[in-house]
């Protein structure tokens, strides 16, 4: 059987050795438990570490490794025909972002908790980054963020909604009282979507065509595509984009970012914000220290003390938040 061509996995510069690659598609995987085993036990051999979700409706995942262990995944999706078009977003990091490899079962590959709408087959229409600008420099295009509000807070489109959601699974609440509400007259004649890699936009470009909303688009790969794509003097991204790894945020060219990360509630912080007095390593920070009493202090503040002894020895601490994929 004729072998599909890999998508070829880039080198990594000398100061960032390892690659992170960030990739999903909605597809129709019935057996989804039966690739589970295999996709865990070829990611293992080669040296990946990170998260990768399956379910009915596709594959969605972040993984990082070595460039020969990135270009075994590659190859491995080349060689089944359901994975053989996803496109990962590729970018580096100094050290692992994550330090366990786990491939679940999910119900949904990213959680919306709306059975009935289609993510594979009824979707609004890609534009790519390159088109991006065009599209939402139109008056008459709504530019809707449909990330969470902790992520919008450190970027964002200029003149893009927040909704201002906690979880994915509001957004369709947002819909029908924002959107559903306006007059004919009041409704936009394009409604462009984006979030981090693409793939929540795109399914939320599934609810609204469900809903009878008309020119529907998505940002194609992504915050992530269109800040490696996009010149920085070209671009209309304000700020830095949260993504899901110790990195905490990249900017333009997916360089790493400048915010660090409170692992007490995982909110981005500037170093201003790590000035606070309310700011304690792996405590608390401004953002939750009205949220959390002093008996989950104490727990937290344990919780450092075994991660800063693990690291001493070498070794890695499960409650090691820096490491894992929030």
């Amino acid at each position: 059987m004729e072998q599909n061509t890999a998508i070829q996995v880039p080198s990594a510069p000398d100061d960032t050795p390892i690659v992170v690659a960030a990739f999903y598609k909605f597809v129709a995987l019935p057996d989804f438990q039966l690739v589970q085993p295999k996709l865990q036990a070829m990611c293992q051999k080669a040296g990946i570490l990170g998260t990768i979700l399956l379910a009915k409706e596709g594959v969605n995942g972040t993984v990082c490794g070595s460039h020969i262990a990135l270009q075994a995944l590659m190859n491995y999706f080349a060689n089944e025909p359901r994975f053989a078009d996803v496109t990962p977003k590729f970018s580096f990091a100094e050290s692992a972002a994550f330090h366990r490899m786990k491939v679940r079962l999910k119900s949904e590959i990213v959680s919306m908790g709306q059975p009935n709408i289609d993510p594979i087959g009824d979707v609004g229409a890609y534009v790519k980054p390159e088109a991006w600008n065009q599209l939402i420099e139109q008056p008459d295009t709504l530019v809707i963020d449909t990330r969470n509000k902790y992520e919008v807070a450190i970027g964002t489109f200029e003149g893009a909604v927040d909704p201002a959601t906690t979880s994915f699974r509001e957004f369709p609440d947002w819909v029908d009282d924002y959107l559903g509400k306006l007059k004919d007259s009041e409704k936009p004649k394009n409604i462009a979507m984006f979030c981090t890699g693409g793939i929540r936009c795109e399914k939320a470009t599934a609810y609204l065509v469900g809903k009878g909303f008309d020119n529907i688009f998505h940002l194609e790969g992504g915050i992530l595509k269109y800040l490696e794509t996009v010149p920085e003097d070209q671009s209309q991204w304000r700020g830095d984009c949260f993504v899901f790894d110790q990195r905490v945020s990249v900017k333009h060219g997916l360089a790493e970012g400048d915010y660090d990360m409170c692992h007490a509630c995982r909110m981005p912080l500037t170093e201003a914000e790590k000035q606070s007095p309310d700011y304690e390593a792996g405590v608390s920070c401004s953002h939750c220290i009205d949220t959390h009493d002093e008996a989950d202090r104490e727990r937290f503040r344990e919780r450092q003390k075994q991660i800063k002894l693990a690291r001493a020895r070498g070794q890695e601490h499960i409650g090691d938040v820096q490491k894992k994929n929030v």
